[in-house]
């Protein structure tokens, strides 16, 4: 069995994760992350896109607001190529009570969060879109965030300061020795094979999984999955974070997040963060909420919906996942279970990911008798494939600007997200993919109103040019990616979508014959089955 020493383990590759390897390389620790497919795979690749002012939780939550507007500033200085600054509004809708917004006020002078009044009318200009309804309006300085990019870039930061980053590295059980953790055994879905990875400490940041990674032990660590369902329009309808003033509820949000809008989202239990269902209901309150927000947002072309699951990490037992706190917890097995060279990261949210990171890296150093000063709020994040490309805000039309200047229109594969060929080529190269979706994931490719129709073919024959890919193997890669597209389709096929969904159908059925290509059915580089009610009913259904 191939075998790796190293200081300190991390396990999950979310922004939580990454964020504590390159805390801990920045530190000088030698390294190692694993994480079990791609980076972000897991429930920071599934969410809304929100940078957090802290607004949300003034009220119901003041430490996880102040925790988030203190990393908002943070986070703007360090990554702001990973942001966008759209500000934020917290609004009252006819459904809300206008007097809250006098208890939001106090909230946000409490915990540190910018809020100033504005006029009904000044948000109609800036957003005529909104409800003329609405009776009150607060801008806060929410922000929207690319977090598949900025996980990249946390992670390209750790392996310059010289982290092992170890994806598709899928941990099967801790290794222990009487009552200290020493190491992993995980199995490598590239090479097929095992790795013994033995180290000093081991930090468990798999977010919802934290608490089977724990269970391989024998250590009870209780990770509620609370599900969040959300549904993104296949327009960018607002330029601004809009959220309904008043205590978080399901669907009273609405994020711009690159070229589309998405509604959030439920929070709804679920005992399995691997397999869950997104159901009609809850595409419907979705809607319905957003209604409230933007007149006619439900009669709008859908893109997609999907669901993540937030870590929620509560030792007493409470009846809804709402009541669980948004700030996080760092457990030290030793103190609280008697076992050496292991901690536990968990619950938080996306904002606050480096301070988690801090917290944990300063509890390496007390465990491991050493004093390294944390930098990681100072120093300005690389661009993993664009140096020079870190110092200011991303803008929407950042890549028909690039596109412009080099005029290179005919080389672009993904037309609804303009990427061209030099990105997936980029991606496939520099960004060691290992399947169509983790292309996605770095170049935003199939993200955009056709889902894959034209770009999916494109791209893997560039894969199967660029490194003779065998063609069993591609068309497994081909059919796992419309899998995936197709999951976040089918709650919401009407309309346009469902036409859209036909054309696509007959390119890749009727005409590629895609499901009969030879190959297998499915890789086990694939995505896992999220979504189990579109899925186990047929295992083998492409669209």
């Amino acid at each position: 069995m191939r075998k790796i020493e190293t200081e300190v383990l991390v396990i999950g590759g979310g922004a939580t994760g990454t964020g504590v390897v390159y805390d801990l390389a920045q530190r000088g620790f030698k390294t190692a992350l694993v994480e079990k497919r791609d980076l972000t795979h897991g429930t920071t690749g599934r969410y809304h896109g929100l940078l957090h002012s802290g607004g949300r939780y003034v009220v119901k939550d003041p430490k996880a607001a102040t925790e988030c507007i203190e990393e908002n500033i943070i986070l703007r200085k360090i990554m702001p190529h990973c942001l966008e600054d759209t500000s934020g509004f917290f609004v009252s809708t006819p459904w809300d009570d206008p007097d809250f917004g006098d208890r939001f006020m106090q909230g946000c002078r409490d915990t540190g969060v910018p809020c100033e009044e504005i006029s009904v009318a000044q948000m109609l200009r800036e957003e005529p879109h909104l409800n003329p309804n609405i009776s009150r309006c607060f801008r806060v300085p929410d922000g929207s965030a690319d977090s598949f990019l900025a996980t990249q870039v946390v992670a390209e930061g750790a392996r310059q300061y010289g982290a092992q980053i170890l994806t598709y590295h899928e941990v099967k059980t801790l290794l222990r020795e009487g009552e200290r953790v020493t190491g992993a055994v995980c199995y490598d879905l590239v090479a097929d094979e095992d790795v013994t990875i033995l180290a000093d400490m081991v930090v468990n940041a798999a977010g919802a999984w934290a608490g089977k990674i724990a269970d391989t032990i024998g250590v009870e660590v209780n990770v509620r999955a609370g599900k969040g369902t959300m549904v993104a329009l296949s327009y960018r309808i607002i330029n601004t974070v809009v959220n309904r003033c008043k205590m978080p509820a399901d669907g009273d949000i609405i994020v711009p997040i690159h070229t589309v809008s998405v509604i959030g989202t439920t929070d709804e239990a679920v005992p399995d963060p691997e397999h869950f269902a997104i159901e009609p209901w809850e595409v419907n309150l979705m809607l319905q909420e957003a209604d409230k927000l933007i007149p006619g947002f439900s009669e709008m072309r859908m893109l997609r919906a999907w669901g993540g699951v937030r870590p929620l990490y509560q030792e007493t037992k409470v009846a809804d996942t709402r009541d669980v706190t948004r700030a996080y917890t760092l457990l030290d097995h030793e103190t609280r279970d008697g076992l050496q060279g292991f901690i536990t990261i968990t619950g938080g949210k996306w904002t606050t990911f480096r301070q988690m990171a801090q917290v944990t890296a300063d509890r390496v150093c007390e465990k491991l008798k050493t004093e390294r000063e944390c930098r990681t709020a100072e120093e300005l994040l690389p661009h993993p494939f664009e140096p020079g490309h870190n110092k200011e805000y991303h803008t929407l039309g950042a890549r028909l600007a690039r596109t412009e200047q080099e005029k290179s229109f005919g080389q672009l594969i993904c037309e609804c997200e303009m990427a061209s060929r030099a990105d997936i080529e980029r991606s496939i190269n520099e960004g060691e993919a290992k399947t169509l979706d983790d292309i996605r994931r770095d170049v935003r490719l199939g993200m955009g109103p056709c889902q894959g129709g034209f770009c999916t073919v494109r791209a893997i024959g560039i894969w199967h040019q660029l490194h003779k890919l065998p063609i069993e193997k591609a068309n497994v890669a081909l059919r796992d990616f419309l899998q995936e597209r197709w999951k976040g389709l089918l709650p919401i096929l009407w309309g346009a979508q469902l036409k859209q969904e036909r054309l696509d159908e007959l390119i890749y059925l009727s005409v590629l014959n895609a499901d009969h290509l030879p190959g297998e059915k499915a890789s086990r580089l694939g995505p896992s089955m999220y979504e189990k009610g579109t899925v186990e009913e047929n295992p083998d259904a492409v669209i």
